[in-house]
């Protein structure tokens, strides 16, 4: 039965997938993924966070077909090893989720086979289907058949009239070998498998930090006062950057580009640097038993105070950014600043709660690579071209319409409506209107396996614009 599924699987998948686009198909695939994972690993989908990683899996193919953004099919991606990786070995670091679903994506029919051999009871279960034997039942005679019927076409005319006259010209060999390799994919995906001893340690590894023996209270006074100093000095040099940054933040003319630009820039260079240092230099000093020490508490004091400092100059540089934004319209690098503002706001409150907690790296890497995939699956819930579009049509002070014309064809329909209702010159026209009539030709030349939920709900109305 596993095989019989897995060989429909693999037809499944060239039905989808062969010479077409991503869409609608996507989401059939997701689906089919998460029926063959539940039929062969039934126990592992009692655990509710296997459960959770299938919604979450699903859930990115169902933003693909409704938004068939590149972000949505990177998640889609991104939660399906996440899934599958899980599978192979449940409570792991996502990290290594990551691994082992890649793994068992490319290798993992290759290595159950090489592990079996080394598995006496494997090899029992693996004389119900011998598939060498089989390979040597179709191969074989198959050769042999071709060689004499080559042969036997020299030694007889109407023979070889017969031959010539049967045409294999119906059957597609690359659709063939996309099938096989669909069969190839869904083998690996029946029974996901781990890399050792990965997979163990990260198992095996908490997240707390302990007392070591090498516990000296001389070594430890020279460590404490050497981070006090230091961090006492970087808490008196940000303050005074951020005083006069701000001083610089009333003085910036919101309508030079070029101006907001440089402020923008600066700011997140030295957002870059100085919060990378920072972290570096949190976790020199926190790193092993200077956390138990008792005089510790003017360190951790400088320490979270540096961190607030950090958060006082990422808020400078979202409201530059914000400025920047309201002046001259979104893009994604601007989009892009404020998602890394983001994630440097998390990276300083887990660096703030490895100290305040005593936890260790392992801690810090499990719990921001969890945090970036749940911002990933997040970000890829919007259809950020659209969104860009409208908010500059709409809101922004002033605007680049070339760089909303170069976005992707989902503004298509927002633009043509808008060359209709504002004074443009010819060349933006069209433009416009050459990325509209290209817009509608290619849903109409779509088929089922590649439309997005926008290709099938487009009005008759929005096609004759």
């Amino acid at each position: 039965m596993k095989h019989i599924l897995i060989i429909i699987a693999s037809v499944l998948f060239s039905i989808l997938f062969y010479e077409k686009s991503i869409g609608l198909n996507l989401l059939l695939f997701s689906m089919m993924t998460i029926i063959l994972l539940a039929f062969n690993n039934s126990e592992q989908f009692k655990s509710k966070r296997i459960i959770l990683y299938c919604i979450t899996y699903l859930t990115t193919a169902v933003f693909v077909f409704i938004q068939d953004s590149s972000l949505s099919i990177i998640a889609n991606v991104v939660a399906f090893f996440t899934l599958v990786g899980a599978i192979s070995s449940d409570k792991t670091s996502i990290y290594i989720n990551w691994i082992n679903g890649l793994f068992s994506s490319i290798a993992g029919f290759f290595f159950r086979k090489i592990e079996g051999n080394k598995n006496k009871k494997e090899q029992l279960l693996n004389k119900d289907t011998d598939f060498l034997h089989l390979v040597k039942l179709i191969g074989i005679p198959l050769v042999f058949i071709t060689v004499f019927v080559l042969l036997y076409k020299n030694g007889n005319p109407m023979f070889n009239d017969l031959v010539n006259k049967i045409n294999f010209n119906f059957i597609n060999f690359q659709w063939l070998l996309f099938t096989v390799l669909g069969y190839y994919l869904f083998s690996n995906l029946s029974q996901p498998v781990r890399i050792e001893p990965a997979t163990s340690k990260d198992r095996s590894i908490k997240n707390d930090l302990y007392k070591t023996e090498s516990f000296s209270e001389e070594k430890l006074k020279k460590e404490k006062q050497l981070g006090t100093t230091l961090l006492g000095l970087l808490n008196l040099l940000i303050i005074l950057f951020i005083v006069t940054d701000i001083i610089s933040l009333t003085t910036i003319d919101n309508s030079a580009a070029p101006a907001m630009s440089a402020q923008v820039h600066n700011g997140i260079n030295t957002l870059i640097a100085s919060i990378i240092i920072a972290i570096v230099i949190i976790l020199y000093f926190f790193k092993g038993n200077l956390n138990f020490y008792a005089e510790n508490k003017a360190l951790k004091n400088l320490t979270y105070l540096w961190i607030l400092l950090n958060m006082v100059l990422i808020t400078l540089i979202v409201i530059k950014n914000q400025n920047y934004i309201t002046s001259f319209g979104l893009t994604y690098k601007r989009i892009g600043v404020h998602v890394y503002i983001f994630l440097t706001l998390i990276g300083l409150v887990t660096t703030f709660l490895k100290v305040m907690k005593i936890k260790n790296m392992v801690f810090l890497f499990r719990i921001n690579t969890s945090i970036a995939f749940v911002t990933l699956i997040a970000f890829s819930t919007i259809n950020w071209d659209y969104y860009i579009t409208t908010y500059n049509l709409n809101n922004a002070n002033s605007y680049d319409l070339n760089y909303l014309i170069g976005l992707s064809e989902s503004n298509a329909i927002q633009l043509k409506r808008h060359s209709l209702n504002t004074t443009l010159d010819s060349k933006s026209y069209s433009r416009i209107d050459n990325k509209y009539a290209n817009y509608i030709k290619h849903i109409e030349h779509k088929t089922w396996q590649e439309k997005s939920f926008r290709d099938f709900n487009i009005t008759e109305e929005e096609k004759s614009l």
